[in-house]
């Protein structure tokens, strides 16, 4: 039991040790496998089962015999002078934390504090400091050389946000003279500001526009060329959408045609997690406008789950652009997702786009971005507008499931492949009002009947188009026939404007007339022509009705 665990914990690198073939996380000294006050024969990973462990290492030399499993933690607290447990310890760092800081704000998310509290066992805060001259670095930088490289917790100035040139970071034990090990930790830091520094300082020597011509020799992907052409296809794909938008797209073409130069900064090469942030940086430094800058950054965005969306219309465009290009290339050539497999993040960015087209309510069509994103790479890659449209689908069905609607609701409006994403919201809200309505589920039963007809009907090789009032013989598709014809216009209107949830309201006049005609009239009569009219009355029908949502998706 206990290797079959070990085998099926998420360990992304494994390592060996010795002379054996075991594989761990860790080289493994020991194994005590206790139930109630029984050891556990057996051996694991090389190691023999005992009821003996070891506490810390330098605080605690001697073996720890345990009498009973509950023991453990308080053996280990008391004797091995080990916080076993892994809440109570990052409990206690945040609290040691909070009183080192004086006064100052943590800067500090959850994985920082969850990764320093899996690296100590007997926590100890400390405090030190490095030299303010370094503050004149842009502060991305010095909190990724604190928390990523170093593991510290960078401190700011509450009212200003500002950083203070002080640091915190935790130990593994409590020294009796702690000045040692702030100062090795204050030199090591010392060290690595300085090379940022450098690297910052050496960076703006060279314009951003001046290292473009130099991506033609950085490699984007072997099947889809360079970064310089990639940036050529960005460009294109965003100057189109800011001028769709009403945005300047003179500007966003600049930011796209700058927006991976910052690849070739000394910055970026030792901090890959800032491209972007110091493009931006050092366009402002050479003079760009301010929206090429803040495009330049911001386009990466969402980088993350609920990570903020770029907020003008140059970054927008730029930053839907490189989404686009990204996936029409890949998927242009095969390099789909499957299953938990996503190497390339093309789901994110699918997402990414979702987000900026919903919550930016940007009127875009889904189907002319694709077009235009493959119409970038002339030909190279294959034609795949249809699968990444649905895999933009997919990725929308459970944004919105996430967002609170229901499967049922979701499948209505986006099995109609809406082009339109910035309207899907209101559809669905115009959804949720319709199925409330006491003739909702009637016309989602009869509109599921409809399909099924239809769908029957074609198979068979049936064709219908347009009803004719003077092709109705029973009195029930008449009046089905008036109805209709009635309400769509009364409809149509509503839906233009883009009340949805009017349009769809109106509809349920509907249910008498259609709960009437198939009660009393048979459609598949051996008639052709009758069978043909009334098979077209039926599709008309399903149009008028579905223009929002697909209501059949709706019947349980």
């Amino acid at each position: 039991m206990v290797e079959s665990a070990l085998r099926k914990l998420p360990v992304p690198k494994i390592m060996r040790w010795g002379s054996g073939d075991d594989e761990f996380v860790r080289p493994v000294h020991g194994l005590m496998m206790l139930h109630g006050s029984r050891v556990v024969p057996g051996a694991v990973l090389g190691a023999k089962s005992s009821n003996k462990t070891f506490g810390h290492r330098f605080l605690s030399g001697k073996p720890i015999t345990l009498k009973h499993a509950d023991d453990y933690q308080r053996a280990l607290r008391e004797q091995g002078k080990v916080m076993a447990d892994f809440a109570e310890r990052r409990a206690d760092i945040v609290k040691q934390l909070d009183k080192a800081a004086s006064g100052v704000e943590l800067v500090a998310d959850d994985t920082l504090l969850d990764e320093v509290t899996a690296l100590v066992e007997s926590p100890m805060v400390y405090a030190g400091e490095f030299n303010p001259e370094f503050l004149s670095l842009p502060q991305e930088c010095l909190v990724l050389s604190m928390q990523q490289h170093q593991k510290y917790v960078p401190l700011r100035d509450k009212p200003g946000g500002k950083l203070v040139p002080r640091f915190l970071f935790v130990a593994n034990l409590k020294a009796s003279d702690s000045r040692e090990i702030i100062h090795g930790n204050e030199r090591v830091l010392r060290a690595r500001l300085a090379d940022a520094k450098f690297f910052y300082d050496q960076d703006r020597k060279t314009r951003l526009e001046a290292r473009v011509p130099r991506l033609a020799n950085v490699v984007y992907h072997n099947k889809l060329g360079s970064q310089l052409e990639r940036v050529e296809r960005i460009k294109l794909i965003a100057g189109n959408i800011a001028r769709t938008l009403g945005g300047d797209a003179q500007l966003a073409e600049r930011a796209a045609w700058l927006s991976k130069a910052d690849l070739l900064t000394e910055m970026v090469g030792e901090f890959p997690e800032l491209q972007g942030v110091m493009g931006r940086y050092y366009a402002l430094h050479d003079g760009e406008p301010k929206e090429v800058a803040d495009a330049i950054e911001a386009h990466y965005r969402p980088r993350f789950a609920g990570d903020e969306l770029p907020t003008d219309k140059v970054a927008v465009a730029v930053a839907l652009a490189d989404k686009l290009d990204t996936l029409a290339g890949l998927f242009g050539i095969g390099q789909v997702p499957t299953g938990d497999r996503d190497p390339f993040g093309l789901r994110r960015a699918a997402l990414g786009i979702i987000r900026i087209l919903i919550e930016r309510n940007l009127p875009l069509s889904l189907k002319e971005l694709v077009e235009a994103a493959f119409k970038g790479y002339n030909g190279r890659v294959g034609d795949a507008h249809g699968e990444l449209e649905t895999f933009i689908h997919d990725r929308l069905s459970g944004y919105l499931k996430d967002a609170g609607y229901t499967t049922l609701e979701v499948d209505s409006v986006v099995s109609l492949g809406p082009a339109l994403i910035h309207l899907v919201p209101r559809q669905l809200e115009a959804v949720r009002a319709f199925n409330k309505l006491p003739e909702a589920e009637s016309l989602a039963a009869a509109n599921k009947r409809v399909a099924n007809i239809l769908k029957q009907a074609e198979a068979r090789g049936e064709s219908f188009n347009n009803a004719e009032a003077k092709k109705l013989k029973e009195p029930a598709e008449r009046v089905l026939f008036e109805a209709l014809e009635a309400t769509s216009n009364n409809a149509m209107s509503l839906y233009e404007r883009g009340d949805y949830t009017g349009f769809l309201k109106t509809f349920a006049a509907l249910k008498e007339p259609v709960d009437a005609f198939f009660d009393s009239v048979m459609v598949m009569v051996e008639d052709r022509d009758l069978r043909q009219n009334r098979l077209a009355l039926l599709a008309d029908l399903r149009k008028e009705m579905n223009r929002v949502a697909d209501i059949s998706k709706l019947a349980v």
